[in-house]
């Protein structure tokens, strides 16, 4: 039911957000490479996925496209603030954020993991990070009734710029360079994890004080992380309930594998610790949804076909 894969990458990402707080100064080299390491991961995603397969996905899967980029960027992000205002108010502003940035770059590597419909989840990451600049102000007016002032012009040359290269650089390889393709998806696990490891490394050493000074909040982040990827789970099960098994898989990934990085960059600037520190313990359920999805694979695919 469950891979080595998946047990070396947890083991991976917790050994690099110990090392991160312990070793604040290693994740200082890091840091100023988050962005660049980030689109490597989107680039080693891309190795196994044809750009006319992201085509056809959206012409042929539309209403789909249309129903998950609500529930991604209005319904859950609406839904989660309403539930930390009720039990967690303090927590409110920073769910809402949390939950309404976009699907991580890196949603189609664990969609691989998981077997999961990647074009999919590649069509979602893309699709959201392009609306995420229009949507996620307007969701924190609306909702929450304070504004923001993201820039915008800047935050769509980055997300382009981290969407695009990646699938640039990935085109030029299998025309004009075949070969090199093939090496590279040969060792495209290990790097991963070398490039997930530094990026948390250099997430959390930018809080490594606040973490150790703070040991109770850090908990108490964590278990409402862990609260919003159970919700996003089972939100991602409901949303697609009568579907295959890779669309609900994607659709997991969707909701569950979220951009909990950008969120770390500008919470923490127009809204003080809490949303960075939720925004980055939510680390762990964002890899840690690899198992009860892989979990609840396993036994819907033995239901299906006993």
């Amino acid at each position: 039911m469950f891979h080595l894969n998946d047990i070396i990458l947890m083991g991976v990402v917790f050994s690099a957000m110990l090392v991160g707080i312990l070793l604040p100064a290693l994740g200082v080299v890091f840091q100023p490479y988050t962005i660049h390491l980030m689109m490597v991961l989107l680039f080693l995603s891309f190795i196994s996925t044809e750009l006319k397969d992201i085509g056809k996905m959206i012409r042929a899967r539309a209403p789909l496209v249309a129903w998950l980029s609500f529930l991604k960027l209005i319904a859950m992000p609406m839904a989660v603030y309403a539930l930390l205002r009720l039990f967690r108010p303090e927590y409110a502003v920073g769910g809402l954020l949390l939950a309404g940035t976009s699907t991580a770059v890196i949603a189609p590597f664990i969609s691989e993991l998981v077997s999961g419909n990647t074009p999919l989840v590649l069509v979602m990451s893309v699709l959201s990070s392009l609306l995420v600049p229009f949507t996620l102000p307007l969701m924190v007016e609306a909702v929450a009734g304070r504004s923001i002032d993201i820039p915008l012009g800047g935050m769509i040359r980055l997300l382009a710029m981290v969407v695009f290269v990646p699938v640039l650089a990935k085109e030029i390889l299998a025309r004009f360079f075949p070969r090199v393709l093939s090496i590279t998806a040969a060792v495209r696990f290990p790097f991963s994890l070398a490039c997930m490891a530094m990026v948390t490394i250099g997430i959390f050493s930018k809080y490594a004080d606040y973490i150790l000074e703070n040991p109770s909040m850090i908990v108490e982040a964590t278990l409402i992380g862990a609260a919003l990827g159970a919700f996003a789970f089972v939100a991602g099960l409901s949303a697609t309930w009568k579907m295959p098994t890779q669309d609900q898989a994607a659709s997991v990934i969707t909701l569950g594998n979220i951009n909990n990085m950008l969120i770390i960059v500008f919470a923490g600037e127009f809204f003080g610790p809490l949303g960075p520190t939720l925004a980055a313990m939510y680390t762990i359920p964002f890899f840690g949804i690899i198992f009860p999805l892989r979990a609840y694979l396993g036994i819907r695919n033995r239901w299906q076909n006993p």
